[in-house]
């Protein structure tokens, strides 16, 4: 693997640290590491373990800066063949989002610090994978910015033993006692309560020895004067020292009895906890975030309220009187230490991490319009699973509520997606809402069959780096990968395999699919045998209307009545379809022909038991409708009857079928209302009846 690691700087810092450490250890695997940084004092070490150093300004908290650095860090990404860009702190995280969407690397963060419930921060979150360093951190991941438990991953820092030489605390002791503070002086880590804290020490510790380790930053300048007036006003001045930055800690630790943690907001981790450990130092720690998943309370240290001087002072006394009780502390330390925090652990399950950030490639389907839309896109459907296994892909689909039924056991697809435009999603507010659901998903790859303004928005706020469609200038220009939709002639599947040809898909197995279950089966037995089916009878089924919308699609229920006559005149039993709209012209039907005994199965079926019913027929009849589209999914022969639209885009792919369309001088004209509908008035009945009768001698 390619590993790209993207951080502030590389100067002294836990995180520093552990990237350093990481890329040294991914050399030694025979991976490629990288880091992007604005420099620092580790790139001599970085440079010198094989690992290859970027200097870019990727600290500055400026948007123009940050703007800039997206396609220079693209350019590093390509030029490397970086697999992973792995973000350490927030501003780099933003400038490697944008870079990888420029790319086909896979973007993942590790979230170092307990982040403000800000706008900025949420970038952390946006990881195909977050690696926390403690059971806190993913839970404020999770309830404060929405990141899915499932992209989270626990990966606690690590301490490299072999640098850090165990003494136990009873060999150490000496006539001075050393209480150190390892961290950068700020106001987060707590050095002014460490020393009103020191200062009580003092008074029951004769020999104490105060070491302050670590620098103030350059916007800290005034805090670290106050923590240092403070010192002298307590009287500490002179068994205190203020050592800056160090380099070996380990040296440090080797000479320290007691190590404080003094943190007053919620700590990630604590690298210095466990490194103290592994030197064999008792740790003194403020009990807040990750701390408690290092610390177990009077067993591997002392956990202390946060802010709190006096019970920080008593816990230091009360190590201070009691060697044995040191001791104790620092062996069981030293033994979670080695089980839980040690290099070769952390390495192996960072690993793990990327193989699987990696592995786990997931594709989301948009095909988000009509009942009968859905069901031509389950041949597509058959040839994206084929083409990616379910072993190391992950398909989604998402449709709307309308069609949800017809889907929801299709066995292309691990995961089905529901929204619904007409209510809950609609407008502005319900896409930005269904774009925030398809971002937490995290998918790699988009594939636009619906190839409109809305799915497209979509497929770009998705976050997948590949989105695919048609140039169709509906916002076509949010796919990166787009096909010219210059075939307007093309039957409807073949239509669709035009996009997945860009995926390397070639236009395979068309047949349409529905999965009803043996329920819906069940269910239409029983309707049919309550209408006293003779078993010798032919059922023929016929579609009453197309839709509310497309009115003009709608066969003329005279010619129906006129079809269901001579149907019943050769001992054919009819069956009537529709929705609960088609009741009247339903009832019309069966009054005017009461003894041809017309099953009127009109808003008496989901889609599924439709699919069901249809399948019992002999032959089925329909206009360009859903129903349509259902017969020739359950292989029923059918006849098409088109009016204002075309069966060269529109029919879909049957076994056996017969199309009627009547060449009128405005058609196919597409118009949803007409005062004459010329073009289905125009087909009779008794070619219906001829093509019914063709296709009964062909089966």
């Amino acid at each position: 693997m390619n590993i790209l690691q993207v951080v502030p700087e590389l100067n002294v810092g836990g995180v520093e640290t552990g990237t350093v450490e990481l890329a040294r250890h991914l050399v030694r695997l025979g991976h490629k590491a990288v880091v992007v940084s604005a420099g620092g004092a580790l790139v001599k070490e970085l440079e010198a373990s094989g690992a290859v150093h970027y200097q870019l300004p990727v600290h500055k908290k400026s948007l123009f800066s940050m703007a800039r650095l997206v396609p220079q860090l693209a350019e590093i990404i390509k030029k490397e063949e970086i697999d992973i860009v792995h973000a350490r702190s927030r501003v780099p995280a933003w400038i490697a989002y944008f870079a990888c969407r420029r790319t086909k690397a896979v973007f993942m963060t590790t979230c170092h610090g307990y982040y403000r419930k800000h706008v900025f921060s949420y970038v952390m979150g946006w990881g195909k994978r977050v690696i926390a360093l403690s059971n806190a951190i993913a839970r404020h991941m999770i309830e404060d910015f929405g990141v899915p438990h499932e992209r989270i991953r626990l990966v606690p820092r690590s301490v490299d033993l072999e640098k850090f030489k165990f003494i136990s605390p009873d060999k150490k002791r000496k006539k001075d006692f050393n209480v150190g503070i390892i961290a950068r002086i700020t106001p987060l880590k707590g050095h002014l309560f460490f020393i009103k804290a020191m200062a009580k020490v003092a008074r029951a510790v004769p020999y104490l020895k105060i070491w302050i380790i670590g620098d103030a930053p350059a916007t800290r300048q005034a805090y670290k004067e106050q923590v240092q007036v403070l010192t002298k006003r307590l009287g500490l001045w002179h068994c205190t020292e203020f050592l800056g930055t160090q380099r070996d800690i380990p040296e440090i630790l080797s000479q320290l009895d007691v190590v404080v943690l003094a943190t007053v907001t919620q700590e990630a981790f604590g690298r210095v906890i466990v490194e103290a450990q592994a030197a064999g130092v008792p740790v003194v720690a403020t009990k807040v975030g990750g701390v408690v998943d290092i610390i177990s309370d009077k067993e591997t240290g002392l956990l202390v309220p946060p802010s709190d001087p006096q019970s920080m002072a008593e816990a230091v006394i009360k190590l201070f009187k009691d060697p044995g009780l040191c001791a104790s502390i620092a062996e069981k330390a030293l033994k979670k230490v080695r089980a839980l925090y040690n290099t070769a652990l952390f390495v192996e399950n960072t690993l793990k991490v990327y193989e699987e950030a990696l592995s786990n490639f997931k594709i989301l389907i948009i095909k988000i319009s009509s009942l009968g839309d859905v069901i031509l896109s389950t041949a597509a459907m058959r040839s994206i699973r084929e083409k990616f296994p379910r072993h190391s892909h992950h398909i989604s689909l998402l449709v709307g509520q309308e069609s949800r039924d017809a889907v929801l056991r299709c066995p292309f697809i691990d995961e089905l997606l529901v929204c619904n435009l007409k209510s809950r999603d609609k407008g502005l507010r319900g896409i930005f809402n269904l774009s925030e659901m398809l971002r937490k998903k995290n998918f790699d790859l988009v594939i636009d069959l619906q190839n409109n303004r809305k799915s497209h928005i979509l497929s770009y706020l998705s976050g997948a780096r590949e989105r695919y469609g048609f140039n169709n200038g509906k916002f076509s220009f949010l796919l990166n990968h787009r096909i010219a939709n210059d075939a307007p002639l093309m039957l409807p599947v073949a239509h669709q395999f035009r996009v997945l040809n860009m995926l390397g898909i070639e236009s395979g197995d068309a047949r349409l699919a529905l999965w009803p279950s043996k329920e819906d089966e069940s269910y239409i037995e029983e309707l049919l045998s309550a209408e006293w089916l003779s078993s010798s009878q032919k059922i023929i089924g016929i579609n009453i209307s197309a839709s509310v919308k497309w009115l003009t699609k709608n066969w003329p229920a005279q010619n129906i009545l006129k079809l269901c006559s001579e149907l019943n005149r050769r001992d054919m039993r009819v069956v009537i379809t529709g929705t609960d709209k088609d009741l009247k012209t339903a009832q019309f039907l069966v009054n005017s022909l009461k003894g041809a005994k017309i099953i009127n199965a009109c808003d008496r079926t989901t889609i599924n038991q439709l699919a069901s019913l249809i399948k019992k027929c002999s032959v089925y009849i329909s206009a360009d409708s859903s129903p349509l589209h259902i017969a020739a999914a359950v292989h029923t022969p059918v006849v098409a009857l088109f009016g204002p639209t075309d069966p060269r885009r529109h029919m879909p792919p049957a076994d056996k079928c017969v199309v009627i369309r009547k060449d009128i001088e405005c058609g196919p004209c597409y118009k949803e209302q007409c005062k004459e509908i010329k073009c289905m008035q125009a087909i009779k009945p008794e070619e219906v009846l001829e093509a019914v009768r063709q296709l009964l001698e062909e089966k």
